[in-house]
């Protein structure tokens, strides 16, 4: 039967034009390497060297049969250099943290599919308030970080994008204004308002704030959306949300654009001055990749 020492002795032979020296190269004694090279033509059915002048020569078909078995080892050699490279990151603990939202959506499918290419991967993921991932990215306890806009230089992995928009009861006053007009920030913030915070301390009261605005009356403060849909629903207030943030099911509701958008952005972070891990970079690129 063919083996791996068969096609490196083939090889062998071809280069050195002499079957000692190459069982030399191979590590095989004269005697195995002739055995070795006899049992290729046999299994073959064709002749692949002749033996010339104290030479060992490639016959015509032997020459493309030593060609393809110079890819074929090539092949092999990049195959074992792939798992060479990568043994560093086939073992490693990622810990991450997250505020709720990005937690519960974007992660997840994300986090499967890192596990499926890197069993040995263990992620741990912390639910957290953004300003708590901070918080644990300083103190070095967490590898990486899901913030609420960071500066382009801190992100390392983009995970999505989306904006703030308004959610006002059907028969509200304002939900009379047209997709295309939207709803200013100052007219928002003198209604009744149910304020949802989703565990984060980006809410409307802090855009308002940014704003130079105020919640003039703020009827509820919930922390789950969908409770704040809930009381939308029953006219308590307006609120204001993400849009990732919105029902499937929108009966009761009428949710409108700011007319000047306020965006979010939604990244993957590391510690100030720090290095991704190998099974960090890991999840990184494959987050480039798509």
């Amino acid at each position: 039967m063919m083996n791996l020492m068969h096609w490196r002795m083939l090889v062998a032979v071809a280069d050195t034009g002499n079957i000692t020296r190459a069982a030399e190269r191979v590590g095989m004694t004269q005697s195995g390497a002739s055995q070795a090279l006899a049992l290729l033509e046999d299994s073959l059915g064709v002749q692949l060297f002749t033996r010339e002048n104290r030479q060992t020569l490639p016959t015509a078909v032997g020459e493309q049969v030593v060609e393809q078995a110079r890819l074929m080892l090539a092949a092999l050699q990049n195959i074992r250099d792939t798992a060479d490279a990568c043994r560093d990151i086939q073992r490693g603990t990622i810990r991450l943290a997250s505020f709720p939202m990005v937690l519960a959506t974007f992660l997840p499918p994300l986090l499967r599919r890192f596990k499926q290419l890197y069993p040995g991967i263990q992620v741990v993921a912390l639910e957290v308030s953004d300003d708590e991932v901070e918080a644990l990215l300083e103190a070095r306890l967490i590898d990486v970080g899901v913030l609420l806009n960071p500066a382009p230089e801190r992100r390392v992995g983009l995970l999505g994008r989306d904006a703030w928009v308004a959610v006002l009861p059907a028969g509200h006053a304002l939900a009379r204004r047209g997709q295309e007009q939207g709803v200013t920030l100052q007219e928002l913030v003198s209604q009744p308002f149910v304020l949802a915070t989703g565990g984060c301390s980006v809410n409307a009261r802090s855009l308002a704030a940014d704003a130079g605005l105020e919640l003039a009356d703020v009827r509820v403060e919930v922390r789950e959306w969908s409770s704040a849909f809930t009381l939308v629903r029953e006219q308590v207030g307006l609120t204001l949300v993400p849009q990732m943030t919105l029902p499937e099911q929108r009966h009761g509701l009428c949710v409108l654009p700011l007319d000047v958008p306020i965006p979010r952005t939604f990244a993957l972070v590391l510690a100030e001055g720090s290095e991704p891990s190998p099974a960090l970079r890991a999840l990184l690129d494959m987050l480039a990749q798509g």
